[in-house]
């Protein structure tokens, strides 16, 4: 069964058609970029971590490690 329409109601539909196609189309980019934005913000996450606990290792070897003193050598100066 075929529904005899309008000239009007037909550009209409078109119409409406676009416009939802185009709802579509920038909904999906949207979450496309928001997926980006999620993965990106979720590693830098995972590097902050595993740098302050590098920062954190590297803070305990320093204060487990003796202090080394050093020796004063004579610098030589010129007349």
């Amino acid at each position: 069964m075929t529904e005899n329409h309008s000239k009007h109601r037909q550009q209409a539909e078109v119409a409406f058609g676009k416009t939802q196609s185009q709802l579509f189309e920038r909904q999906r980019a949207i979450e496309d970029l928001n997926s980006i934005v999620i993965a990106r913000n979720e590693k830098t996450q995972r590097l902050r971590e595993a740098r302050l606990a590098k920062e954190l290792q590297d803070s305990m070897a320093t204060a487990e490690k003796p202090a080394v003193k050093r020796s004063k050598k004579p610098t030589k100066r010129s007349a």
